[in-house]
């Protein structure tokens, strides 16, 4: 078993100076030597037209920009470079499994995926401008899954890769609908505007109880009702990858168990625990579980935990906003796996 942990970032004001605050944090975190090392590679994999980019994000969301901007300033690096590796526009995806399930005020997805490609990193904010959010990041200011001080909770799974089109990637798509978005009718309209680099499940879930799955591609949108989502597309299957039996074979464990389950806490269990058909520990083929999160709308709270069979931790995104820190510096977890992670393993 590997010992793992997420660490906890806490940051209330502008994004720029948040992008200055986590360029500080990244300093000591081996996560930047990664991201460093990967630099030469990934300007010749794909290229970023950064003029295009910033048009964008001026549009849409300028705060990102902002918080791009504070992240090259602090880091030293050139703002092409930053755009480049963290505003996710026009960039690759690998697949990766994740379960998705909504039910009566909670919202509890698992976040399956290699584990070199995880960032460690659970985050507050609260901008000067824009919605308070909470949720675990990815590729820096973009997010795996998360809830804003509306109840919106957004989560992604992955469907394909072919063909993709200019856009942005699943979690910077993430991040944009929860800064921006207070309930799942927005969301959608949102993502029926926004560009999609790849396609992906998107599964909105609101305080009123909307819950609603949006298949996402470069080629467009649908939209459809259900509670429980895995890793293909039912509307348009003509974008679904060749094999996705696994995919079918965990959405009907999870159309099984969602009818049993009545609480956020029990559905933490079914999808965390090993002995259940949701957890996998398939590290090497990219679809391993490496956290669990459960998120309550009403209450805006939040369950968390690690690798397989956790005791969750609590947050709550409502008492932090009042002025309540959360005194949880770092969650704690095990993977069972030898697959290295790039902010513990140097």
């Amino acid at each position: 078993m590997k010992q793992i942990y997420t660490d906890v970032i806490q940051f209330k004001g502008s994004h720029y100076a948040f992008g200055r605050y986590q360029a500080e944090q990244l300093q000591e975190n081996p996560l930047l030597t990664k991201y460093r090392n990967r630099r030469t590679k990934s300007m010749r994999k794909y290229r970023v037209n950064q003029k295009e980019a910033k048009a964008f994000f001026m549009k849409y969301s300028s705060g990102l920009w902002a918080e791009l901007e504070g992240l090259s300033a602090g880091l030293g690096w050139p703002l092409e470079e930053v755009v480049h590796e963290f505003s996710g526009w026009q960039q690759d995806w690998v697949h990766s499994g994740c379960s998705i399930m909504a039910k009566e005020n909670f919202f509890a997805r698992n976040y399956d995926y290699h584990p070199k490609t995880y960032e460690g990193r659970l985050v507050l904010f609260q901008p000067s401008e824009g919605h308070a959010l909470i949720g675990p990041s990815q590729r820096i200011i973009g997010r795996t899954d998360g809830m804003n001080e509306y109840g919106l909770c957004v989560g992604y799974n992955f469907v394909n890769r072919i063909k993709p089109g200019d856009g942005l990637i699943c979690c910077l798509l993430t991040r944009i609908l929860l800064e921006n978005c207070m309930t799942t009718d927005e969301a959608i309209e949102w993502l029926k505007e926004l560009p999609h680099r790849h396609s992906f499940n998107y599964v909105l879930y609101d305080r009123s109880g909307n819950s609603r799955i949006v298949e996402g591609s470069p080629r467009g949108i649908r939209v459809r009702q259900e509670s429980v989502c895995t890793n293909h597309f039912e509307v348009i299957p003509q974008e679904n990858r060749r094999h996705v039996e696994e995919s079918h074979t965990r959405l009907r464990s999870l159309r099984e168990g969602h009818p049993q389950l009545s609480t956020g806490r029990e559905a933490f269990k079914y999808l965390n625990e090993t002995r259940h058909p949701i957890f996998s520990k398939r590290y090497s083929q990219w679809s391993g579980t490496i956290h669990t999160a459960c998120y309550y709308p009403e209450s805006l709270t939040m369950l968390f935990g690690l690798g397989g069979d956790s005791t969750p931790v609590t947050f709550s995104l409502s008492d932090w906003m009042k002025g309540t820190r959360s005194p949880i510096k770092r969650v704690l977890g095990q993977l069972d796996t030898k697959e290295p992670l790039p902010y513990i393993d140097k």
